[in-house]
């Protein structure tokens, strides 16, 4: 799609955009109102409409659409079906409006700071366009540049959200997600500041410091601002572009060795989530491994968190129900009935499953459904009967990197022993050893941590 040069911030743009969502953050809430009383169809072809509308536009309100997709009923099935797969299909700015974005963040001379630099964007995203560029010593770079006005965007897209998912919540209580949403809320919020997501990048260039199979860019502090991010440029195919050429079950195994590096060793040795697991936000390197590309939503956690993850998959393990317990109450579950315990310990037994079995298995062996979509359903209905949960605010990105992981795991077709795997990353695990590593990680890297 052809670039376009116009600015849809301020007052007027602003108008506009809340005459395409509200329309829609409405047509949903009368559907779901209408579903939970007994009135069907059309849901799912709306959900469509939803994505083909949200997935239409530059901001957060896809981003909070995709991530609360993967929730466990937290949405009806159509809308959770439909809005997983979602993906920016956004315009892009256009080489005049690019120009004048750069100017304003580095200055009416910044060409003079590049050899080159793309007029095209090279890639889209929910919050900016990425843009290839040569530096005067020959380095080559990615220039994430932020669209205009986002912050005002931000605040009128999560209000639609809040108003949405409040009508929803008045008729289904099965998931309270007030602090979900605070979540959520707080995450996009961060994701505004580039210099934030600089530090991220920095600090993960700190864990994965040793690894073989992941790739993290380093960045250019002298070109980065609030709304640029300047980095190295690296190469490497998009996942569905190499599964399309049939990949080897060695080579499926080593991206999924590379993505759970990736993902659990900052989690396990650092207490920090990378909490996007989008296929857009890495690339395969030639030899399998990953390059990770996007790190705006990255969550730091207290090490009794982590704890916690530990402590219940053994006590799924040997069927320890105190212990189980004690885990959620880690995580900051409160008053939980034995009963709600029962049900969430299906979900958890679920996603751990893989890592309770010593052996070479498939991360779900049921390949004919989505990843946990099935089971998600019996959840749902079962919170409802034993009267709902209110999810603490540190369980949203955990759940959703397991989930987001587990299909692209699924996708890959890769069969390891992931019980192995997970007991060498937790083999000497000790809350002390990880806080001193954090904090040693966060100071290195520049890391402020807020909620």
């Amino acid at each position: 799609m052809a670039g376009r040069d116009l600015d849809d911030s301020g007052l007027f743009g602003e108008l506009r955009r809340m005459v395409r969502t509200t329309g829609t953050v409405g047509g949903i809430a009368a559907r779901i109102a209408g579903h939970r009383i007994g009135i069907t169809g059309g849901s799912a072809a709306h959900a469509e409409d939803l994505k083909g509308v949200l997935g239409g536009l530059k901001g957060p309100l896809m981003k909070a659409a995709q991530l609360l997709a993967t929730i466990p009923g937290a949405l009806p099935d159509d809308y959770a079906l439909e809005l997983s797969q979602l993906q920016s299909n956004a315009p892009p700015m256009g080489w005049s409006f690019v120009r004048r974005r750069m100017s304003t963040e580095l200055g009416p001379n910044w060409q003079q700071r590049f050899k080159q630099f793309g007029q095209e964007a090279a890639a889209a995203a929910s919050l900016g366009q990425v843009h290839k560029a040569v530096l005067p010593d020959g380095k080559i770079v990615a220039c994430k540049l932020q669209y205009p006005d986002m912050t005002t965007t931000v605040e009128a897209d999560l209000k639609q959200f809040r108003m949405a998912m409040g009508v929803y919540h008045r008729l289904d209580n099965a998931i309270r997600q007030d602090d979900v949403i605070e979540e959520l809320t707080e995450r996009l919020r961060e994701e505004l500041d580039y210099t934030r997501e600089a530090a991220n990048l920095r600090l993960y260039g700190v864990m994965l410091r040793n690894s073989q199979s992941v790739t993290i860019p380093r960045t250019v502090p002298d070109l980065c601002t609030r709304r640029l991010l300047t980095m190295q440029w690296v190469d490497g195919r998009s996942l569905q572009s190499v599964l399309d050429t049939n990949p080897s079950q060695e080579e499926r195994n080593a991206m999924a060795r590379a993505l759970f590096e990736a993902w659990y060793v900052p989690l396990y040795r650092y207490g920090v989530i990378h909490g996007d697991p989008h296929m857009g936000n890495f690339t395969v390197r030639d030899d399998f491994g990953f390059n990770l590309l996007d790190f705006g939503a990255i969550r730091v956690f207290r090490p009794r968190f982590v704890r916690g993850i530990i402590e219940l998959c053994e006590g799924l393990r040997v069927g320890d129900l105190d212990r189980t317990a004690h885990a959620y109450e880690m995580w900051g579950f409160s008053n939980l009935s034995r009963d709600t315990m029962t049900v969430l310990n299906e979900w958890a037994s679920f996603l751990y499953e893989p890592l309770m079995q010593d052996r070479e298995r498939a991360i779900q062996e049921d390949e004919g459904t989505i990843f946990g979509r099935d089971i998600a359903a019996r959840v749902h209905a079962g919170l409802q009967r034993t009267g709902g949960v209110k999810p603490p605010r540190e369980f949203v990105l955990v759940d959703r990197s397991a989930i987001g992981l587990g299909s692209v795991f699924m996708r890959l077709g890769a069969k390891l022993n992931w019980h192995r795997m997970f007991q060498d990353l937790i083999a000497d695990f000790n809350e002390d050893d990880l806080a001193r590593r954090q904090q040693a990680a966060l100071q290195e890297a520049g890391v402020k941590v807020g909620v």
